[in-house]
């Protein structure tokens, strides 16, 4: 939505409402549902209540600090809507309202929801928060961008970095979400695709008591074929943690938790990120998460856009951010933009431990005719998603 900043007049005990110079406003939106917080797996983790919003508030300041030489002014309005609310009414109520740019932190249900609600509207959602491998496939929208790497694209660089070192044989540890079934299914694809293999999958099925997890249930359950990786698909984080160290044989873990693949993480320091991470910490007092960058990349995003395309006219931002000249600068060391075929932000994924970064994929050796960034995910020949067609 565009709007012109109005000045209030007092003349003659009349308030009138004049158009200010240069300053039109482009504001954005930033929805999400309350959530009833999820029991930490320990007291040392903290759930921060503002995750996503402080990374679209440190953007709105990026773009105005740009926008001061260029005459564009960025607005944030955050919608929070109650738990027993409705997600659909409230983002139809911002369409109507003329919100034309409206990033979402909402479930994978909520996402398939609103952008079939927004088909054939003048308006952008953009995904900061699901990676759903079927939202840049088979359940693709021309007006859904999505800003988070998608569950192909983290197994493929956890595939990548197997492959390089040679950890061919992979031991596969399945939760017992939906969540966690879909990231099997990308590790699947990306043992396929990188020459690996599972020697053995297991469902976890064992309580979520760290005592007697620890000390019985995981020497017992990961005992048997010889691997040399125990890869974990454990989404919401019910067991995961548990085990690195109580393996069966000395191995490494890596998956959903142990070496994760990610699109931000609090030890990444490298291409200027560690300006973004202090920028960060001051306003906030914490670690940017991989949420707060991905709003703040939408964010981000459309202020690129606008700079480049001289112009806050939705029909214009959209046109030059969905095209070949459009790059955002993500702290990682190349040139950020959205494959045409499906709107996937192509990035490079981070792939660290607690406390340390590892590597960043994709690594070197990984060809592709374009750009190596598509080494990563569905590239155009397997998309069945064909927007750029």
């Amino acid at each position: 939505m565009v709007r012109k900043v109005l000045q209030v007049i007092t003349l003659l005990g009349w308030s009138v409402s004049v158009f200010a110079v240069d300053s039109e406003a482009l504001e954005i939106v930033w929805l999400t549902q309350q959530k009833v917080a999820a029991a930490a797996l320990s007291n040392l983790d903290s759930v921060p209540l503002d995750e996503g919003l402080q990374g679209a508030q440190l953007a709105i300041k990026d773009n105005n600090t740009t926008g001061r030489f260029t005459k564009q002014k960025f607005r944030l309005k955050a919608v929070r809507v109650p738990q027993s609310g409705n997600v659909e009414n409230q983002f139809n109520e911002l369409v109507q309202q003329g919100y034309q740019h409206i990033i979402v932190d909402l479930t994978a249900d909520q996402l398939a929801v609103i952008s079939a609600a927004a088909e054939g509207k003048s308006v952008h959602i953009y995904n900061s928060s699901v990676s759903d491998d079927r939202f840049r496939g088979s359940e693709c929208r021309d007006n859904l961008l999505h800003m988070v790497p998608s569950r192909a694209m983290r197994t493929d660089a956890l595939g990548q970095y197997l492959l390089k070192k040679r950890w061919k044989k992979l031991f596969v540890v399945v939760g017992p979400t939906k969540e966690d079934r879909d990231y099997a299914v990308a590790l699947r694809r990306a043992a396929k695709k990188f020459g690996l293999k599972i020697v053995e999958e297991k469902n976890w099925t064992h309580t979520y008591d760290a005592r007697r997890t620890a000390q019985s249930d995981v020497p017992l359950f990961t005992r048997g074929t010889e691997y040399d990786v125990l890869v974990v698909a454990d989404e919401q984080g019910l067991f995961g943690e548990y085990l690195e160290y109580r393996t069966w044989f000395p191995r490494p873990v890596v998956g959903t938790q142990g070496l994760v693949s990610t699109a931000w993480h609090r030890t990444h320091e490298q291409w200027g990120a560690v300006q973004l991470q202090n920028r960060f910490k001051k306003q906030t007092g914490r670690w940017m998460s991989e949420m707060d960058y991905a709003v703040w990349l939408a964010v981000r995003a459309i202020g690129e856009a606008a700079t480049r395309s001289g112009s806050l006219e939705f029909d214009k931002i959209r046109g030059f951010m969905t095209s070949e000249q459009f790059a955002l600068a993500g702290f990682k060391g190349k040139k950020l933009s959205f494959r045409s075929w499906n709107n996937q932000l192509r990035q490079p994924v981070l792939l660290a431990a607690a406390r340390s970064m590892v590597a960043v994929a994709p690594l070197p050796g990984f060809l592709h005719p374009k750009t190596m960034m598509d080494t990563l995910g569905f590239d155009r020949p397997e998309s069945s998603c064909k927007l750029g067609n």
